[in-house]
């Protein structure tokens, strides 16, 4: 029996990365071990603890463990500003071609500023301005006189990003999507996004609506009526700053999951930074990776934990009233994971928390 089990497992590289990430990620497996979630952990180093041990942020090791998986969790890895080595993010996203930016925007906590949202935000992961053709031309004495950088998009790439979140939109019940350009500017670069795109939406004609917006323009009506707005599709750049306005209206990036998506491997994240400055004080939220692995257990098909997981940190934060200091309660990290246990366990007595009842605005 403990054989045929065992079989059953999925193979999966565990990054805890920096700052909070191995705190965060120690609660989020404690968590998937209670819904006896089917990974079987590769646990790697990447990030500032790899430079330590291995004078590289992204060791072989590292990589050749999402290769053989196919399928990681990640905490946080830390990038230098200015100088230093190059985000680690980006180079995941490059070496294992995860073209797709899954990040989901949706309301966990009601009465806040901005209720019942819910919205996905859908980025291309390895073309536009992230290619990261930079360089300097020396002025007179200064050899860093001007900046240049240039961006890439391929017709090939924008219809692969397109058929994906067109593909999302059907499998997941989604029936809008808005794409996001700056193709009255940026004529070329964000023009064959725009026009790709919108070639690629006829092949789903009657199944999903579809409308586009300039990147302004949706950043503006991202915070007058967010709920206009269902499926965003964009570019790298746009979708990376857009994603942090949606994260924004849900109650910041500590609630905010990501999933990068490609044809041979996927990798889920909480996309806020390490937060190096609260590390080892046992308070950080966990629930963005939380989030994320739900995203990676539907992936893998187990919709049914997926679930479980996400209506336990729902009841958990609104009815037991159990919340880390960032969302105004004082649990700390491991109180608010064992409330989260107790709830998947069936253990939990719900708290009455009083609440102020918002009007719903629904998605036009």
């Amino acid at each position: 029996m403990a054989k045929s089990k065992r079989k059953s497992l999925i193979p999966a590289t565990l990054i805890p990365g920096d700052g909070i990430g191995p705190e965060i990620i120690k609660a989020t497996v404690s968590v998937l071990d209670a819904l006896e979630a089917p990974f079987e952990w590769d646990v790697q180093i990447a990030g500032m603890a790899a430079v330590t041990e291995h004078l590289d942020p992204l060791p072989e090791a590292t990589l050749a463990s999402i290769r053989r998986t196919g399928l990681a969790l990640k905490g946080p890895l830390t990038t230098p500003v200015g100088g230093g080595f190059r985000s680690i993010n980006v180079r995941l996203r490059e070496e294992f071609k995860l073209f797709g930016n899954v990040r989901p925007g949706k309301t966990t906590i009601p009465g806040g500023r901005f209720d019942d949202i819910d919205i996905v935000l859908i980025r291309e992961n390895l073309e536009g301005l992230y290619v990261g053709f930079d360089h300097y031309i020396p002025i007179d004495n200064d050899p860093h006189g001007a900046a240049i950088s240039s961006g890439v998009n391929t017709r090939a790439g924008c219809r692969r990003i397109a058929r994906f979140a067109f593909e999302y939109a059907v499998k997941n019940g989604r029936k809008k999507i808005t794409i996001i350009h700056k193709a009255n500017i940026l004529k070329a670069l964000t023009g064959i996004f725009l026009e790709t795109a919108l070639e690629v939406a006829k092949e789903y004609e009657g199944r999903v609506q579809v409308d586009d917006r300039i990147v302004d323009a949706c950043a503006m009506q991202l915070v007058m009526n967010p709920w206009q707005f269902d499926v965003l599709l964009t570019t790298n750049l746009f979708g990376d700053i857009l994603s942090d306005e949606i994260a924004g209206l849900v109650g910041g990036l500590g609630m905010t999951p990501g999933a990068n998506i490609g044809e041979h491997a996927a990798i889920f994240e909480a996309v806020h930074g390490s937060a190096p400055d609260i590390a080892g004080k046992g308070i950080a939220n966990p629930i963005a990776v939380m989030n994320a692995a739900a995203m990676m257990l539907d992936h893998v098909e187990r919709q049914d934990l997926a679930k479980r997981l996400r209506e336990a940190i729902h009841a958990t934060v609104n009815e037991d009233n159990v919340r880390t200091g960032d969302l105004g309660g004082k649990a700390t990290t491991a109180e608010f994971t064992n409330a989260i246990i107790r709830r998947i366990e069936g253990k939990a007595s719900p708290v009455k928390v009083a609440s102020k009842n918002k009007a719903s605005k629904k998605k036009s």
